[in-house]
């Protein structure tokens, strides 16, 4: 099964790539294909899958290329969000042999670690299937590729927590710690937010929940560090009356028992700042 996700504008997309290229040829290209490769040589490469997974990515391999040469002829035989499994063919490329060659690694780094983010976000979802939860992302990005580690997490058929600070007001404990307690924490926030501005809470004790129950209540209630049962015992407190979202080192293991737990979301903060890249090459058809 494919999901469906919007695509990525290539304006976001574009910096990326750019960045990649410009730091892998340096001030003076390819030495190599360079040395090696013969005037007017032509070659096609097809990428193809060691394992199986997700895909995610494939805009921006089309970039690597037609960043370099416009005429470059790429070729994606699977979308992003696809199921893959070893040896599958994911994209064709043809064209200059020095063009394919040094859009190669900028190319393969990108669709790799971009299908890890997808291939692990799939697993957390396959392992809480049939529950109400959904997993969410979180802003624990690598810098300047947030929107499309984001994205990736989407083609796994996960959610996207805020993107930016100033997308919503999410109480931690530090907040907490500044402002002298949960109540005046909230108080302020509310004082302060608009009317469409959701507010957050993180909450790590069921005494913390009580109190912001009591107080006026947030939108959102982060459940940090909580197991099953506490959880459980959370999510009945809030009684609907918000969302009620986990986080702390939820695994595919431990996420049935987090989902089955009643909560809404599903927060991982590993799926975009440490997942493991799915492995994916370019095999060249001389």
């Amino acid at each position: 099964m494919t999901i469906f996700i919007p695509p990525l504008p290539d304006l976001l997309w574009e910096p990326v790539i750019r960045a990649g290229l410009a730091e892998d040829f340096g001030t003076g290209g390819d030495a190599t294909s360079q040395a090696i490769v013969r005037p007017g040589q032509r070659l096609r490469a097809v990428f193809r899958a060691r394992h199986e997974g997700v895909v995610a990515g494939m805009a921006g391999v089309r970039l690597a290329f037609s960043l370099l040469d416009p005429n470059a002829n790429f070729t994606a035989l699977k979308e992003d969000g696809c199921r893959i499994l070893p040896r599958d063919i994911l994209a064709e490329i043809e064209g200059p042999a020095e063009i394919v060659l040094g859009g190669e690694r900028t190319a393969l780094n990108l669709l790799s670690h971009l299908s890890g983010i997808a291939t692990a976000t799939r697993q957390v979802v396959d392992a809480i299937h049939g529950t109400k939860a959904r997993v969410c992302c979180t802003r624990k990005t690598l810098p300047g590729l947030r929107a499309i580690q984001k994205y990736a997490v989407k083609a796994g058929g996960g959610s996207n927590h805020r993107y930016r600070l100033d997308d919503a007001i999410l109480i931690k404990d530090n907040h907490i710690a500044l402002c002298g307690g949960v109540a005046s924490a909230l108080k302020s926030a509310r004082q302060r937010a608009g009317h469409l501005m959701a507010i957050a809470l993180e909450v790590d004790t069921l005494d913390q929940l009580e109190t912001a129950l009591s107080t006026g209540g947030a939108n959102v209630y982060l459940l940090d560090n909580m197991g099953p049962d506490m959880l459980r015992r959370a999510v009945e407190m809030v009684k609907g009356r918000a969302l009620t979202e986990a986080s702390g080192g939820i695994t595919p293991d431990t996420a049935p028992a987090i989902a089955a737990s009643g909560v809404d979301v599903l927060s991982l903060g590993w799926l975009t700042h440490s997942v493991k890249a799915l492995d994916i090459g370019l095999d060249i058809d001389l």
